[in-house]
């Protein structure tokens, strides 16, 4: 037997003894993933969200509970085990889960430390001794363990923080939208000027485009209720009692408040071997980077300037813009969210990759699922806060420009097509941009519409309503 160093105990599992640090929670199958795994510095713990230790810790609570109203698991253990899980979901022992996003692909590890340390905190609690095996892991297996926290913390991120900072951005770009009404500007296509828009319609053409962003996570998180624990090593659900998957879906739904439902056990198979729907969950999440973007990209344009953009509108102030160039003012928080989008394309691309690794009975890159999907909901959330909080809200309409522009806008003449024809409209337009001046006083010389015509004609407000009336 190993004698002891300074600092560490010796622990022993199937493949012999080695060294635990001696205040730690977790024992040995957890440090030689520790040791196996010095690749990226990333822990499954993750920086930005907790979530997957927290659904970890849940898993445990709840299939203690399952084991011990199906009679196979005393109540003296599963309490105890209960009691030390609670804690896990908790966040209370979020460093005693110290293993690298790069591990092995079903994600043992992770569930092995989980054991550990639930196992170690219960022994304490109840003073007999508890095996992370044979009472904290009873009836699971990894491989249904980890889709499941998959599948848990990704409802419980995208329900708790992703929906508010959605509803939120919404909500303010509906506000603003409303404020704004009744100023007119220059409509582009191709970034070339087009016939005028109303700002409130622009803005609420992005609250649309979020609001069907939304309609389809609420569609997609309904799957994320439906859980794969009781499938087991391969989806047979060998050594979990036949009732344990229903049991363990109405005790988790008791302990999260939400109605999470067992998969029948024909599609234990299917879950455990692909990640179908955490694809298309992320899929989803790549559309509202999307949407994001071209939020952020628009309001970069209707910045720009302040002399020679557009100047449409004027952010507010955030910090100085240069460290070269004193009273230059920049974008920054489009910026930021564009870089939050891009990173969220990227994650996509990486989940899209692991979906497909489902050799045979099981998908073995779900740890880098699991990372890359709960990040893209966390950033996405921080993103939107920030978009809402920091640019819809406090942007300025710089009404002179935007008249200004309009006013010479010579694509105003499409109003007259069913007048004088579209090639007379097209020579009106071409003489109003080779000799910059407005396109009534061009019209009012070529045509024999009179001023009052024209000006009922191509007046900008009429012109957002569209139709001929």
């Amino acid at each position: 037997m190993k004698k002891s160093k300074k600092g560490y105990r010796v622990e022993k599992d199937s493949l012999g003894e080695v060294y635990v640090p001696r205040n730690a929670l977790y024992g040995a199958q957890t440090q030689r993933a520790v040791e196996n795994f010095p690749i990226s510095g990333i822990k499954m713990d993750f920086p930005f969200t907790n979530s997957f230790v927290d659904a970890l810790g849940l898993i445990k609570d709840a299939a203690a509970k399952s084991n011990k109203s199906l009679g196979l698991l005393s109540s003296r253990k599963a309490n105890a085990i209960s009691k030390a899980a609670k804690e896990v979901w908790q966040s209370k022992h979020n460093d005693e889960f110290p293993l690298d996003v790069f591990q092995t692909g079903s994600g043992t590890s992770s569930n092995m430390n989980a054991n550990e340390v639930i196992a170690n905190l219960a022994t304490k609690f109840s003073g007999i001794s508890i095996d992370p095996n044979d009472d904290v892991n009873m009836s699971q297996s990894s491989n249904d363990v980890i889709p499941t926290a998959i599948k848990v913390s990704a409802f419980l991120d995208i329900s708790n923080k992703l929906y508010p900072a959605l509803d939120k951005l919404i909500s303010t770009i509906e506000v603003k939208a409303n404020s704004i009404k009744g100023s007119v500007k220059t409509g582009r296509t191709h970034l070339m000027d087009a016939m005028p828009i109303d700002f409130s319609q622009e803005l609420n053409a992005w609250s649309s485009q979020l609001k069907n962003s939304r309609d389809t996570l609420s569609f997609l998180e309904k799957r994320l209720l439906d859980l794969p624990q009781g499938g087991t090593a391969v989806g047979t659900g060998i050594n979990a009692h036949a009732r344990f998957s229903k049991v363990f879906a109405k005790e988790l739904s008791k302990l999260v408040g939400k109605s999470f439902k067992a998969k029948p056990s024909d599609d234990f198979f299917q879950e455990l071997s692909a990640q179908d729907t955490a694809v298309q969950v992320s899929g989803e999440l790549k559309n509202l980077a999307v949407i994001l973007m071209k939020i952020s990209n628009d309001l970069r344009w209707m910045n720009s300037g302040p002399l020679s953009g557009l100047s449409e509108i004027e952010l507010k102030a955030l910090q100085p813009g240069s460290s070269i160039m004193p009273g230059k003012v920049n974008p920054v928080i489009p910026e930021a969210v564009t870089m939050v989008a891009a990173d969220v394309i990227g994650n996509d691309v990486t989940i899209t990759v692991a979906g497909q690794a489902g050799n045979f009975q099981l998908n073995v890159m779900l740890p880098v699922v699991a990372y890359n999907l709960l990040k893209s909901i966390a950033i996405l959330t921080g993103g939107m806060n920030v978009l809402a909080d920091k640019a819809i809200k406090s942007f300025k309409v710089n009404k002179k420009n935007i008249e200004a522009a309009l006013n010479k806008n010579p694509i105003l003449v499409t109003a007259l097509n069913p007048v004088i024809g579209y090639a007379k409209a097209a020579e009106i337009a071409k003489k109003a941009y080779k000799e910059n001046l407005p396109i009534i006083e061009v019209a009012l010389a070529e045509t024999n519409l009179t001023r009052a015509q024209l000006n009922k004609y191509l007046d900008p407000k009429k012109l957002t309503k569209g139709g001929i009336k």
